[in-house]
């Protein structure tokens, strides 16, 4: 009885059988190990973009033309070198063209119009995928062999990924990042009826670079500056040459793979991000992200979750961040072309009703409204309130709307992360990009729910096919994995089948470990088997009748094949393939109970699937074909909508336990004690930090 309050966490494990198939003398210590283990704090991995991106400082390219720079950045014409190389440009230059504001509505008499005032209208640009260019300072730590084989694969998948996502006006010639006036200038000559207004009149003899997130940044990839002595003479001193700059290059990303004070602090911190520059329009031009070092070489390393912890990263910095949320641009009438002709929104956020904060653009009510399917036309998208003051925004959806979003606060299982089409219509509601749609991944969660999914009032007493009540065992939604109803701070109060903590992946075949009970309900482990609510129990002769009702109904895993959309059949042990009526029941053969069919959760959504076994880095193929590529197009022999010729069972034998010695249980029961009493005083002392994946140790199933 002792233990019984203390198992619910073990979820997957059946922690009565361990202790009891124990021998006696060694009950005592697994039992001690089983509860030492319930007792580790739970840690909700949270993005620390919000707090990291507040302390950075953020360089902004001005706009100016050749001849006055108000920064004192020099421009082209005064560097004192050959000029005719065009294809070198500063970001202060970067879409100069662009300042004119385009009316709402271009006829040619309007275009006429503008044209015969001497207003130049913008050059036609066709925007293009963006090209990030990654660069790996030289201050960094050196990476192992292990460490860049996972490290860099990951990166370069993630920057695929994103760049088959966005698009962008590119940047002419050579990226060249700004220079901090602030720094290397002591005062500004601010009488406007001076030669030099504006420019830089005294150095700072202090200044040495540039940084940006502990990063310096080498004098190659920044523009030069000049100090003006006198406020009305031309003369000046170079104080530092203009560098060659970056070619092919729309954003800049500095990758920091060092453990860090933040690192250290939370020991589940996988990275974390920041931008520090800007173009003359608003579009973030460079950034850092921060990859704690130490975790590229744990067993539990993870090439999927280091895909998607980058892919967030890498969104936030692009412009899903509330520092920049005010600079946002709707460009719903501009030119056809990201970034022309575009007004300032007039609030991107504000609170509705309830104080819930919300995104209200077009594209992302509308994306909204397609999802919940809603006719609301003022569906904004909610942001988490988690950790945030009362009026305050984050830069992240709120999770109880917006779960499995590869933007929510907290990222589940891999399995379940979603590149969401809502996340890809913030990103077009920038104004910066070009979104390509097609390759958004579908959000099953809340899917034709309503305008109300998700709020604190229906989520606990309204039926839900998302939401749950109590504390028993189910399926997760997508049902790849067995779940238990249960609930965390980001949820504030709502419950839902989270996945077990241990072996709850229906499609892993070793998940089954061949047990007795496993038998009796027929349950089967491998690719094509997915989670379905049951309380089939084989049929015996010796089964007195008391436990032949009432079964408990609860998440099993069952093969599955598709026969169509929404169409499919399910296979129990010993049983034969049978149809499972979307939103119905069935029987099996020799079983007594009722399989539950789920509805537009199998065979409905093609690119719902187990993650792949074999992540390949993102090529260049795959980003030009959208079907080609593994991370938007997985679809497995269960998952595709053909009709499939049943293929051989897979072995639900399980293999033997392997007998437990007691002194490597013991000293297993000893480091968990001290892991134990170290995390209870990390959780005391040490600040909240956290990135979104789950636990390395739950994050071994890629």
């Amino acid at each position: 009885m002792w233990f019984q309050r203390h198992l619910k966490w073990l979820g997957g494990w059946d922690a009565a059988a361990i202790i009891m198939a124990s021998p006696p003398s060694r009950r005592l210590w697994v039992g001690v190990l089983l509860v030492v283990m319930a007792e580790l704090p739970e840690v909700l991995q949270k993005c620390i973009f919000d707090d990291v991106q507040s302390q950075v400082r953020v360089v902004t390219a001005a706009l100016f033309n050749p001849e006055s720079s108000p920064t004192g950045t020099r421009t082209s014409s005064h560097t004192g070198r050959d000029h005719t190389d065009s294809s070198r440009v500063d970001v202060g230059h970067i879409n100069n063209h662009l300042r004119r504001r385009a009316s709402p509505r271009r006829t040619s008499s309007t275009m006429q119009r503008r044209s015969q005032r001497g207003l130049d209208l913008p050059v036609p640009v066709s925007p293009r995928p963006i090209r990030i260019r990654t660069w790996l300072p030289r201050d960094s730590v050196p990476l192992s062999q292990t460490e860049s084989d996972r490290l860099h694969p990951a990166v370069e998948q993630a920057v695929g990924i994103v760049s088959s996502c966005l698009s962008v006006n590119p940047v002419p010639g050579r990226l060249l990042l700004s220079r901090d006036v602030n720094k290397y200038c002591k005062f500004l000559w601010r009488n406007s009826s001076t030669a030099n207004f504006n420019r830089c009149g005294r150095a700072n003899e202090n200044y040495r670079t540039e940084t940006c997130l502990d990063v310096t940044i080498p004098d190659d990839h920044l523009g030069g500056c000049d100090v003006y002595p006198d406020p009305n003479s031309p003369v000046r001193t170079v104080l530092r040459p203009e560098g060659a700059g970056l070619p092919d290059t729309d954003f800049l990303l500095y990758l920091h793979a060092k453990t860090t004070d933040r690192c250290r602090a939370e020991p589940s911190v996988l990275a974390y991000a920041a931008h520090c520059q800007t173009g003359p329009q608003g579009r973030p031009l460079a950034g850092v992200a921060v990859i704690c070092k130490d975790r590229l070489t744990r067993d539990t390393f993870s090439h999927h979750s280091t895909v998607q912890t980058v892919i967030h990263e890498l969104f936030h910095v692009l412009g899903f961040s509330k520092e920049l949320f005010g600079t946002w641009r709707d460009c719903s009438s501009s030119y056809p072309q990201a970034g022309v002709g575009c007004f300032p929104w007039r609030k991107v956020t504000h609170a509705d009703k309830s104080g819930q904060m919300r995104i209200y653009t077009q594209s992302v009510i509308t994306a909204l409204q397609n999802h919940l399917t809603s006719t609301d036309p003022q569906l904004g998208a909610p942001l988490e309130n988690l950790d945030v003051l009362p009026g305050g925004v984050s830069s992240h959806w709120e999770s109880r709307v917006m779960q499995g979003s590869i933007m929510a606060a907290v990222l589940p299982d891999p399995a379940a992360v979603r590149i969401d089409p809502l996340t890809l219509a913030a990103l077009q509601d920038t104004g910066w990009y070009s979104v390509d749609f097609s390759r958004a991944q579908s959000l099953v969660w809340g899917e034709g729910e309503g305008a109300m999914f998700g709020s604190l009032s229906t989520c606990q007493d309204t039926p839900s096919s998302f939401f749950c009540i109590g504390s028993g065992l189910g399926c997760h939604y997508l049902h790849l994995h067995k779940g238990e109803c249960n609930t965390d701070e980001y949820l504030e109060g709502c419950s839902m089948y989270k996945p077990l903590r241990n072996g709850s992946e229906c499609w892993k075949e070793e998940n089954g470990r061949g047990s007795a009970e496993e038998d009796r309900r027929g349950e089967i482990y491998g690719l094509g088997s997915r989670c379905f609510f049951s309380n089939l129990t084989r049929e015996s002769l010796l089964t007195p009748p008391s436990q032949k009702e009432n079964r408990a109904v609860e998440g099993r895993c069952y093969r599955h094949r598709c026969v169509g959309p929404n169409r499919y059949q399910v296979l129990v042990a010993g049983s034969r393939w049978t149809d499972c009526p979307a939103g119905g029941a069935i029987q099996a053969e020799g079983y007594q109970g009722l399989v539950f069919c789920p509805n537009k959760r199998l065979c409905w959504h093609r690119d719902i699937a187990p993650p792949p076994d074999n992540v390949k880095p993102f090529s260049a193929a795959s980003t030009a074909n959208p079907s080609t590529s593994e991370s938007f197009s997985r679809t497995s022999v269960s998952t595709a909508w053909e009709t499939r010729t049943p293929t051989s069972l897979p072995n639900v034998t399980g293999h033997p336990a392997e007998p437990v010695m007691t002194a490597v249980i013991s000293t297993t029961v000893a480091v968990f004690l001290l892991t134990a009493i170290m995390a209870a005083y990390k959780k005391r002392h040490a600040s909240r930090v956290g990135v979104h994946t789950y636990p390395e140790d739950l994050s071994s199933s890629l």
